[in-house]
């Protein structure tokens, strides 16, 4: 048995893990995001465990091909099927230890299909898929969930989509967790209009998927970009998700895919020892 344990420690030995601050340009801010680039394929289970481990909104694990990287994205309890920040983050470590020269495109293939970034001076772009939101009745559970009254609802394949009155409710949120998790979605988006520089503001939620507040959001901007192109008549945004975190989010429209604007800090590096 020892001598099975130390061949594991040596297998996996000298593979690094970096942690990201995605989505804003200093460290202890924005979203944190493990890292992992793999020599080789690992187990479904093994990813999980390491994601559990590190314990972040998502850990990223990336294996090289001849024509980019393969992307998946593990929260602490389950695989996701697209992630913003972890992505972001992802290119920012490929670019920033050498794996790809800054002016090559990132090629990511995922879930949710071909994702790509591209470095823009101090800001990543991402090219995601736009994700559409339809009309939704106002259930009682939602609102006693967050606790706040509501403008307009809507649903989208990451969940709920709630409007509020004023940037001020949507910071002043404080939801029941163990309600927003029994309402049988994977998160919920609660926004308004912005304030300041800002056009609009939001909040992620997302205890069914182990997360109860996720700090920044890349994928529910796929959602927001959409919903306020078609609230305010125009196709460019500058975002602020207002967590405890906070992060900064560029939003362009463009048919069927946003285009996501982040910078990125790296503020760690650990070996994997088993």
């Amino acid at each position: 048995m020892q001598a099975v344990t130390l061949e594991n420690d040596r297998k996996f030995m000298g593979l690094t893990i970096t942690q990201v601050d995605a989505f804003t340009d200093r460290p202890f801010s924005g979203n944190p995001a493990a890292v992992c680039i793999l020599s080789e394929t690992r187990s479904d289970e093994w990813m999980q465990s390491v994601a559990a481990e590190m314990n972040l909104s998502e850990t990223a694990f990336l294996l090289p091909q001849e024509d980019g990287f393969d992307l998946r994205w593990f929260t602490p309890a389950v695989e996701v099927d697209l992630c913003g920040h972890a992505t972001l983050a992802s290119a920012h470590v490929l670019w920033s230890q050498g794996h790809l020269p800054e002016a090559q495109t990132a090629r990511f293939h995922t879930r949710s299909g071909i994702l790509t970034a591209a470095k823009q001076g101090d800001w990543i772009q991402l090219n995601f898929p736009a994700i559409a939101s339809t009309a939704a009745q106002v259930k009682p559970e939602l609102v006693s969930a967050l606790g706040v009254a509501i403008a307009n609802v809507c649903q989208n394949s990451l969940g709920y989509l709630v409007e509020v009155a004023a940037a001020a409710a949507v910071r002043q949120l404080s939801p029941n967790f163990g309600r927003c998790k029994a309402l049988g979605v994977h998160g919920v988006i609660v926004t308004s209009m912005g304030e300041g520089d800002y056009d609009f503001v939001s909040r992620f939620f997302a205890p069914a998927m182990g997360i109860d507040e996720d700090p920044v959001t890349g994928s529910a901007h796929c959602a927001l970009g959409p919903y306020w192109r078609d609230r305010l008549q125009k196709t460019e945004f500058l975002a602020y998700q207002a967590s405890r975190r906070g992060g900064v989010v560029k939003v362009r429209c463009e048919g069927e895919r946003v285009l996501l604007g982040g910078q990125a800090v790296t503020v760690m590096q650990c070996e994997l020892l088993g």
